[in-house]
């Protein structure tokens, strides 16, 4: 900028070149032959944008490989993580099956079959916080069905309740509309476990005031109604009321499974529903 203006021949030339400018700038407005001009030109110039473009491109691309593979290398300690929890935790207690296998063989029995899972991965989440329900990506196609226990790394999740073709919505035991089977692990005892709407809560039905309940208290699926099958982790008491003018306590307890962060679950193969069969009609003679 000095230069320009420190004698008289550069200032002249500074002057040129805006009579220059302004001469342009009425050309490329009134003369339609300018814009195909530029055009040629811009594209002239486009190999040296590509090339003043690659660094950043290199780099963008350097970036999200290296991120990419921090994020791969956490994912797999983390599934190798639940594995080991889903095969510690879905797989019955050891000392009670080995208990019941001895039994068994002592009335000549049949042995028990482990249950067969299907891994199944949360793709939905039904926005309405009173329906406790999530989309997994199995269905028919898979062989989900209604009815299908599902599980995570730390219990019984719910039901599948809708199977289309390659989609099944599952039910969690925190709904209100939810109730399963349960037993304490200590003791044996029987009741029902009933959904709050809430996920970190269920509450038990008709539990009598002078039951044997303990907060810490293990609730286990108890098999009954061949829904859910037995000995899965359901929730521990969390609080045990009892009112001499009641008849039953008020027992709640909290789900072992993680309902609201769990992605990856497991369905629980068991025998299905049989279809009922039709009516035979009638047909007068």
């Amino acid at each position: 900028m000095k230069l320009i203006f420190r004698g008289g021949s550069p200032r002249a030339l500074f002057v040129v070149l805006v009579l220059m400018a302004l001469l342009l700038i009425i050309a490329d407005l009134n003369w339609s032959r300018m814009r195909d001009t530029r055009a040629y030109l811009s594209l002239l110039i486009t190999p040296l944008q590509w090339m003043v473009d690659v660094p950043g491109r290199v780099a963008d691309d350097l970036s999200g490989v290296l991120v990419d593979r921090t994020t791969l290398l956490k994912e797999n300690e983390r599934l190798k993580s639940e594995a080991l929890l889903l095969e510690r935790k879905v797989q019955q207690v050891s000392a009670l099956t080995a208990e019941n296998l001895r039994l068994r063989e002592l009335l000549d029995g049949k042995a028990r079959v482990k249950d067969e899972v299907m891994l199944a991965e949360l793709i939905g989440v039904n926005p309405d916080p009173f329906l406790h329900q999530v989309i997994v990506n199995r269905g028919a196609e898979d062989q989900a069905y209604i009815g299908q226990a599902v599980l995570d790394a730390g219990g019984v999740i719910g039901q599948v309740v809708e199977a289309s073709h390659y989609t099944s919505r599952v039910m969690m035991i925190t709904d209100a509309r939810h109730a399963i089977p349960v037993e304490i692990n200590r003791n044996g005892l029987r009741a029902i476990a009933l959904g709050k709407g809430v996920y970190d809560e269920i509450e038990l039905e008709h539990v009598p005031d002078t039951a044997d309940v303990r907060e810490g208290d293990l609730l286990i699926s108890s098999g009954l109604g061949a829904r859910f099958p037995r000995g899965y982790p359901v929730a521990v008491v969390t609080g045990v009321i009892r009112d001499p003018g009641r008849p039953f306590s008020l027992v709640t307890a909290k789900p072992t499974a993680r309902l609201d962060k769990s992605r990856h679950l497991l369905l629980v193969r068991g025998p299905r529903e049989l279809p009922v069969a039709p009516t035979p009609e009638v047909v007068d003679e």
